[in-house]
């Protein structure tokens, strides 16, 4: 058996972007939920894609924080009760945060690069004696240099550490700038075999992310949508507020979007997975619950009819939450068939 993935779920909000901590933390995520991704669509999930923030695994002086650590292994060990494979994705760092407005200090300062290697040196030293067909490492979410280089030294370093210390462990492996399928021409892929290439896709954003508060910008608009075709009609358009109306523009938000439209996004990551011979895997995709029903659903089922023509391996955003398979009470939401269909 060798570490690969088809279908998959984020587990977010539990040891990332989360501030609970004792009980509640305990409670969030449990061996029950882990048995149900694996039941779910009658066994048609087989990992899960699990977030961990520096600040929850260390605390600021770095000492290990032993419940933290101690989660994660159950974690890992739930999985392997249920025949879940499990990818380990070192989200936010205290020196990298993928919504950063300035910055990131992980990519200006040596020291910090090398700081952030010591993060995977740790990690491994915790994990190494976990089987390589059941856990892989993902280095980073998101990164966002601003000189897609500053990301290719940072990942060497640390691809390096890992592989020093783990020969045959499957690292998983990011494009700058959010894991956008635009920019996957500019990472620098090791000589590796045991390589994931990795992608993440929420094409149209006024779809996936509409009126989402975190969204700079665009998360603003309120008004109608659409899909497929242009997300927002002329006239709704014209009456948007002039300085969004101008980024929208600019930045190609509200050009058709399709089931062939999403076929040619990613067709960059697919041209270097193949000529690299590697996998790819989009690590997150999904639409947020205030979008309609109607609009959730047929976006899902043109991206992952995509996928599937094109062997493309995927875990949703997310388990539990805003883009979930079931909300925050446990409950299936509308997407739920669409995904396990």
């Amino acid at each position: 058996m060798a570490f690969t993935l088809a279908r998959g779920t984020n587990i977010s909000h539990w040891l990332s972007q989360s501030e609970r901590r004792g009980d509640e933390r305990l409670a969030f995520f449990t061996e029950r939920d882990v048995q149900r991704i694996a039941e779910m669509g009658g066994g048609k999930l087989d990992h899960i894609r699990l977030p961990v923030d520096e600040e929850q695994l260390w605390d600021k002086d770095g000492e290990k924080d032993a419940e933290a650590f101690e989660l994660l292994e159950s974690a890992l060990d739930w999985c392997e009760d249920a025949g879940l494979r499990a990818i380990v994705d070192l989200h936010i760092l205290r020196t990298h945060h993928f919504l950063d407005e300035n910055d990131p200090p992980l990519f200006a300062d040596p020291a910090e690069e090398g700081r952030f290697a010591g993060l995977w040196e740790q990690i491994s030293d915790h994990l190494d004696w976990r089987s390589t067909d059941l856990v892989a490492y993902e280095l980073l979410n998101e990164a966002v240099a601003r000189d897609p280089e500053d990301w290719n030294r940072v990942a060497s370093a640390a691809y390096q550490v890992i592989r020093d210390r783990e020969p045959d462990r499957m690292v998983v492996l990011g494009s700058n700038w959010f894991n956008q399928y635009q920019t996957f021409h500019q990472l620098r892929v090791p000589e590796d075999d045991d390589t994931i290439l990795t992608f993440h896709y929420y094409s149209p954003m006024f779809v996936t992310h509409y009126t989402a508060r975190w969204w700079a910008g665009g998360g603003t608009y309120a008004g109608p949508i659409h899909y497929p075709g242009r997300p927002i009609a002329d006239e709704d358009l014209a009456a948007m507020d002039p300085t969004l109306r101008e980024m929208v523009d600019k930045r190609g938000w509200n050009r058709p979007f399709n089931r062939d439209s999403i076929v040619a996004d990613v067709a960059e990551p697919m041209g270097v997975a193949r000529e690299r011979e590697l996998p790819l895997y989009c690590g997150e995709f999904g639409c947020f619950d205030r979008t309609p029903d109607t609009l959730r659903l047929a976006w899902f089922r043109d991206v992952l009819s995509v996928f599937d023509e094109y062997n493309i391996s995927w875990a949703n955003w997310d388990y539990k939450g805003s883009f979930g398979i079931v909300d925050m009470h446990g409950e299936p939401t509308a997407i739920a068939e669409a995904l396990l269909a």
